[in-house]
């Protein structure tokens, strides 16, 4: 999967420092993300064609997908947003602005992007799974490899990029020796359990009994809260298209006695 990046910045990050963030991600893809999920994709600096993209026309991308590099937030407040258009090309969006609002280097909102978009690229996946506050019933959580571990970076050749989940994170159950996401950093002795959020990530699901989608931060945890509220007002990004996919599912009859 080639993935196009076009740096719209207008010169706030300049092409050699965003070549350079693209070589680490790159490795990152090759090295560490696809040994696990074997899987893989390639980002690619490419020329713009004008001075502001296209949704529909996307006359930019010269590969599989592709990724904009923009200063302000422009659409629908998002962070790093990722959609398709109406021709199912997967595109997205990284914006510089946002990534300062959170606190992070933008090389880890693009990190964060391009490993979801090679691991999901039509935003169409969904995982059962317990629902995070009440284990006893199933949800479908959306397949994102990097929002529950979204806080968690590393660097590569001196460019941050974000932690990510592996494969075992999706299963249900403990299984003896098995790691649910790359780093592994343990909090209060215990490191990342499936279907679970570390310190300042969050998990997305669609909620069958509901018939709507939602998410979910541990209580108390307020730099997930902060993030997640800086990403809700993402109509158009990952978790829009979800929305919209997914909103036509009828809803079970509540339980009785709940």
């Amino acid at each position: 999967m080639i993935i196009s990046v076009i740096n719209h910045t207008a010169g706030q990050v300049s092409d050699e420092e965003l070549q350079n963030a693209i070589r680490a991600i790159n490795r990152q893809i090759r090295e560490d993300y696809e040994p696990y999920w074997h899987i893989g994709g390639e980002l690619r600096l490419e020329g713009k064609s004008g001075a502001k993209p296209s949704k529909q026309n996307l006359s930019d991308m010269r590969g599989d997908a592709v990724l904009y590099f923009w200063n302000e937030v422009d659409v629908d407040d998002a962070l790093g947003y990722h959609d398709a258009n109406n021709r199912g090309i997967p595109y997205g969006f990284v914006f510089t602005e946002l990534a300062k609002q959170l606190g992070e280097n933008w090389s880890v909102t693009l990190s964060h992007e391009a490993l979801e978009m090679v691991g999901d690229s039509e935003v169409n996946l969904l995982v059962q799974g317990p629902h995070p506050a009440e284990p006893s019933r199933a949800v479908f959580h959306w397949y994102e490899m990097c929002d529950a571990v979204q806080a968690e970076t590393y660097e590569i050749d001196g460019v941050a990029v974000s932690n990510f989940v592996l494969p075992l994170y999706f299963t249900g159950g403990d299984e003896i020796g098995g790691r649910n996401d790359f780093l592994g950093r343990t909090y209060k002795g215990k490191t990342l359990r499936s279907f679970g959020v570390n310190p300042g990530g969050y998990v997305g699901f669609f909620d069958p009994e509901k018939g709507d989608h939602d998410t979910f931060t541990t209580k108390g945890d307020s730099v997930a809260a902060r993030r997640l509220k800086l990403k809700s007002r993402m109509n158009g990004a990952r978790r829009g298209i979800r929305y919209q996919r997914y909103a036509c599912w009828p809803s079970q009859p509540a339980r009785k006695g709940r």
